[in-house]
């Protein structure tokens, strides 16, 4: 009978052992879950950033071809320039049609 108590002893110490590495891995996979949601999150307001920042570069080389920086060829600021012509006049002939 001791050799039955032995492995019984045998597979208790085993089991708490697997208990053991099953409640380490789940904090792992926990910690590994929030990471995610971080990167996730961080991603996010990178993607957000980028947007602006591609927005505002588009905006900044506008405004230079407008200024006729030595960037923009003639070509360009001139199309620019026409653009905003026609904004402005179907601007005017909309408060016209309001009136």
């Amino acid at each position: 009978m001791s050799e039955i108590s032995q492995s019984i002893a045998k597979l208790e110490q085993n089991i708490v052992l697997l208990l053991n590495k099953l409640k380490d891995n789940h904090y792992a996979i926990e910690t590994l879950r929030n990471q995610l949601e971080e990167g996730k999150s961080n991603q996010l307001i990178l993607r957000e950033e980028n947007d602006a920042l591609k927005h505002t570069n588009e905006s900044l080389k506008l405004a230079n071809a407008l200024l006729g920086s030595e960037e923009s060829n003639t070509t360009t600021t001139k199309n620019k320039i026409s653009a905003l012509i026609h904004q402005v006049d179907t601007c005017i002939a909309q408060l016209k049609t309001i009136e």
